[in-house]
Parts: C-alpha cells; sequence; structure tokens
C-alpha cells in the first residue's frame, strides 16, 4: 500500500467544494472527435469525444467510476483484446477479474510497460505476448534497416500441440524406497504392513499430471469426481483380494487447486470372519505436511460376490432396446452448466440417451485423447461419470428443465467385471427416492460393472466453499466487519441545540438552550424529547468546562 498525495477524496462529495475552480482551471478544454472509439467510465457506453468538455471532466471527478460496467460492454461489443498502456499495470487485475466473470476464454489482457522494466525488451516481450494472443502487430518498424527479410515457414503442419514429453504421474521409482508399484494413473504405491494384514496406497494428484481431472466443476469449483473416489476404492480391493464395494459413502468433496497438488492415502484395514475389509480415502495439500489428513470417503470392500449379471438383468445384444424412445439431449450440457454442474471435453462423454418407461439407456465413450490410457483404468472415471449424465434426461427431470445439482453420495453394490473399456452402454433404473441402480456393459453387450444402489444428494456453495477453503494453507482471510451507522433524525423539528450562540449550517428553525439544566426543565415541562442534541465543543474542552465522557452520561440522565 502507498500514500496517494492528494488532500480530497475524488468521486465523492468533497469535490463538489472545488466544483467551480475545476471548471475554471479546464474551461479552455476543447473536445474534438475521435478516430477511435471511445468508452466512459462515467456513462459505462461508448461516448462522442465532442462531449468531453470542463463540464464532463468534473463529473469524471465527482461520480463513481463505472469501471466494471464499462469492460463488460467492451466484451459484450465484441472486444477481445485489452491492452493497459502505462508504465506500471494497475488495471489489468480488475479487468481479467470481469473477464473471467463474464465467462469469456478467449479475451486478452496485456500490460504494455512495468516497474523496473521500462525498455524496449519489456515492450517487445509484450507485442510479443499480443502476437501470440491473436493481435495483428506491424513488426515491419522492428526490422527497417537491419537487412532482416522474410522467410516461407516450413513444411510441415502446426497442429498447436505440445509435444515436449510430460512425466507420467507414477513415473517415479518407489521400487527404491521399498515400496510396491500400483500401476495405476490415480495411485502411486502401495504398502503393506509388516506387522498388520493391511495396506496402504498412496498418490499424488493435480491439474498438471492429471490435466482431464480440470474439465469436473461444480459451481466453479474443480472437483474429483465421485466415479474417481469408485475406482481408488476398486483398486484398493483388488491389492487386498476383495473384487466388490459393498459400500461407498463420499464424506467430503476433495478440491483440486489450480496450481498445487494433493496427497492421496488410502487406508485398507485387516479382513473380517466373512473378508470383509473397511477402506478409507484421506486427502491433503501437498505443500501442508503439518496439516491434518481430511478423510474424504469411508467404506467398505467385500470379496466372492462380484459375478458377473446373467440372465434377465443383463442387457441384450440388440441396441437400444425394443421400446425405448429416444431423448434429445442436444442442450443437455448447457442446462447442467447453469444448474453449476460444469463438465469439459472430457467428461461430455453422453452421445445418446433413450427411455423405457422408468428406465433410462445411453451410450457413453471418452474422447480420443483419453482412450489411451483407459487400459490402466478398472472403468475410467470420466467415461462412468459420463454414464450418469443420462439421469438429467431420465423420466423424472422434465426434459428442458434445469437440473439440480446433485452429487454421488453412497455407492452401495459395485462391482467391476471387465477392463480398459473406452465405450459403454447404460443402463439406468430408478430404485427409490434419490437412488438408482446402474448397469454398464461394452459395446457388443458384455458386461463391464454394476452398482446395485446410488444415493445422490445436492450440494450446497457454503460446503464448497467450506471444503475449498480447508484446502488453502494460508495466514490471510478477507473479513468485513460491519460498523453500527449512527440513527438519523426524522426531521429538525426534533432536534436541539444547547448554547444559543451556535447555528446549524442548515439554518433550520431548532429550539435552542442554554444549558442541560434547562434542557430537562422543558422536556418536564412537556416538551418534544430531541432525537438529536448537538452541543459545541471545543479541542480541550466540552461545553462547559466537562469532558466528552462526562457530557455523555449528563446527556443520558437528561434523556431518563
Amino acid at each position: 500500500a502507498r500514500r496517494i498525495p492528494v488532500d480530497y477524496a475524488s468521486h465523492s462529495a468533497h469535490v463538489d467544494r472545488i466544483r467551480t475552480e475545476l471548471l475554471e482551471v479546464l474551461a479552455d478544454v476543447a473536445p474534438r472527435p475521435s478516430s477511435v472509439p471511445f468508452y466512459s467510465t462515467v456513462t459505462a457506453t461508448e461516448l462522442d469525444t465532442t462531449t468531453l468538455d470542463a463540464e464532463y471532466w468534473y463529473t469524471n471527478l465527482r461520480q463513481t467510476v463505472r469501471f466494471d460496467e464499462t469492460v463488460r460492454a467492451l466484451l459484450a461489443a465484441g472486444h477481445r483484446a485489452f491492452v493497459e498502456a502505462s508504465p506500471h499495470p494497475v488495471l489489468t487485475a480488475a479487468v481479467q477479474e470481469t473477464v473471467e466473470q463474464q465467462g469469456d476464454s478467449e479475451a486478452l489482457v496485456l500490460a504494455s510497460l512495468r516497474r523496473d522494466e521500462g525498455g524496449p525488451t519489456r515492450f517487445l516481450l509484450s507485442l510479443a505476448q499480443a502476437h501470440v494472443g491473436g493481435i495483428r502487430v506491424d513488426w515491419s518498424p522492428l526490422f527497417a534497416g537491419t537487412g532482416a527479410r522474410r522467410v516461407e515457414l516450413p513444411t510441415y503442419a502446426f497442429q498447436r500441440r505440445r509435444y515436449w514429453l510430460e512425466p507420467a504421474a507414477t513415473m517415479a521409482d518407489v521400487a527404491s524406497a521399498g515400496l510396491g508399484t500400483t500401476e495405476h494413473p490415480l495411485l502411486g504405491a502401495v504398502v503393506t504392513p509388516a506387522d498388520a494384514d493391511t495396506l496402504l496406497l498412496t498418490g499424488r494428484l493435480s491439474l498438471r499430471t492429471h490435466p482431464w481431472l480440470a474439465d469436473h466443476t461444480v459451481s466453479g469449483v474443480t472437483l474429483l469426481p465421485g466415479t474417481g473416489f469408485v475406482e481408488l476404492a476398486l483398486r484398493a480391493g483388488d491389492s487386498a483380494g476383495c473384487d466388490r464395494i459393498e459400500e461407498l459413502t463420499l464424506e467430503a468433496p476433495l478440491v483440486l487447486p489450480a496450481q498445487d497438488a494433493v496427497q492421496l492415502q488410502l487406508v485398507v484395514g485387516s479382513p473380517d470372519a466373512a473378508g470383509r475389509r473397511a477402506v478409507s480415502v484421506y486427502a491433503r495439500p501437498d505443500d501442508a505436511q503439518d496439516q491434518p489428513w481430511t478423510r474424504h470417503a469411508t467404506g467398505t470392500l467385500a470379496v466372492g460376490t462380484a459375478a458377473a449379471p446373467a440372465g434377465e438383468t443383463a442387457e441384450p445384444a440388440a441396441w437400444p432396446p425394443a421400446g425405448a424412445q429416444a431423448v434429445g439431449i442436444e442442450d443437455l450440457y448447457e442446462r447442467l452448466a447453469a444448474a453449476g454442474l460444469g463438465y469439459g471435453p472430457a467428461f461430455q462423454g453422453l452421445e445418446a440417451v433413450w427411455r423405457r418407461g422408468e428406465e433410462v439407456f445411453a451410450t457413453v465413450a471418452l474422447p480420443a485423447e483419453q482412450r489411451a490410457d483407459a487400459a490402466r483404468f478398472g472403468v475410467h472415471p470420466a467415461l462412468l461419470d459420463a454414464a450418469l449424465h443420462a439421469v438429467a434426461a431420465g423420466p423424472r427431470t422434465l426434459e428442458g428443465a434445469t437440473p439440480q445439482p446433485s452429487l454421488p453420495f453412497v455407492w452401495s453394490g459395485v462391482a467391476l467385471h471387465a477392463t480398459g473399456a473406452t465405450a459403454l452402454r447404460v443402463r439406468l433404473v430408478p430404485t427409490g427416492s434419490g437412488t438408482l441402480s446402474l448397469l454398464v456393459a461394452d459395446e457388443s453387450g458384455r458386461p463391464v460393472a454394476s452398482v446395485d444402489a446410488l444415493a445422490t444428494r445436492p450440494i450446497s456453495t457454503e460446503q464448497l466453499a467450506a471444503a475449498r477453503d480447508g484446502s488453502q494453507d494460508s495466514l490471510f482471510r478477507l473479513h468485513w466487519t460491519g460498523l453500527p451507522t449512527p440513527p438519523t433524525p426524522a426531521s429538525a423539528d426534533r432536534w436541539a441545540v444547547l448554547d444559543g450562540g451556535f447555528a446549524l449550517p442548515t439554518g433550520a428553525d431548532v429550539p435552542t438552550y442554554p444549558d442541560l439544566a434547562a434542557l430537562a426543565q422543558a422536556v418536564a415541562e412537556g416538551a418534544a424529547l430531541p432525537e438529536a442534541v448537538f452541543v459545541p465543543v471545543t479541542a480541550d474542552s466540552g461545553s462547559s468546562g466537562m469532558d466528552a465522557a462526562a457530557l455523555r452520561e449528563a446527556l443520558r440522565r437528561t434523556v431518563e
């Protein structure tokens, strides 16, 4: 923070006192037409520059700065590049925030120079950033007289795809640390304690190592999808010799930060007499080694009960099934986004939906970018999550209505029958209030996974905010402290003034009293009790020699 050398408060009533002086000083301003459109932060609209006279600039200093509204007006007019031409950027952050609030991913916000970087190198860098962002730059003045010439581009196609090798999330040599490998995209190592029949599986998630997770947001917050917890539990069960999730309850959403990573731990307990094991999923920020772990999910793994569906429960080879009616889903993802459920390309796998009574059938597929990793998952979380999107097109959701933002809460009877699928056939059947069963098969109709019951529940923005705050290790918080507003007298006839030599600036006819005793006597004789009492005080003493505390006490007694 730095002090600004100014002795009045701009954009407030304080400016009224210098209006005459300003108009005189600016009287010689002669506005003229401009060839560049001018948007005013006084009117928040495009303005004819011939109106920018002295009165306009006074208004500019006196009235509210409608900067946010003006930026929004520019965006609405189709402008997508904002360049702050100044010695140091002070407005780019505000412009960028407004652009993000508008959901405009194409707008570019740039500065020209920066403090301590005011030379040509910084200016050329800013020009290069503008050029990369799609702004046409005339480079000819830069190369004039240098002998530089244009050459043809190489003949290969520019696909705008990174060619640098990205390390896999599980590439670390965990074996050298005495740990077992999982060969799973979400988990890196497995530990078998020497003194107990338990397991500990660990991993590390970030949007850099797992960029497809950024395509799953709720109310603007990036979350690990509920199907991701199912995939983790299935992998833990596989390591522990269990082939079924008997039950898995999601207790808290797992927020994935934009920059940092989160650590994962799956704790699998020892088996009971029937072979069931408890499982819990924990996480904490990667850079918060001193913070406690948060338990995000807990459940039970079972063994020997995950036989593939057969007979009437399996879907026929004919697809869609006989009697199913097609459902339009052209605007489904727009309606989900309006409800706060943001699905990017990796999760927009729903291709077609049909209905037959209470049953919902769907076809889902992974985008090409995700198919290479499908074989490393039991069932890819983005693929299984897309299968659940068909719920929004079910008979209990009116077509065209905005779906409610509900998330998976309790999974029961989850079994995996095949791995590596890149496309699924899905059958959803409501089994109760807020619950449904799920059967997914591959493109030939062979079972891939089944869920006996899935319960969902709405999630509020407050819950998301609490989860997000818990993932941020910061000493600073924004907290507004409300100050009480003093009561304002309704009218001057309920005021009183002590000391007859004192006059109010309003010129109102206000009763005056020489001292408190006279005021008390008047009230006792029937005068209206004043709502406000004006008392002249000096810097070193109160009225009649009383200090401020004594004066307040005397006034309180008078009122009583």
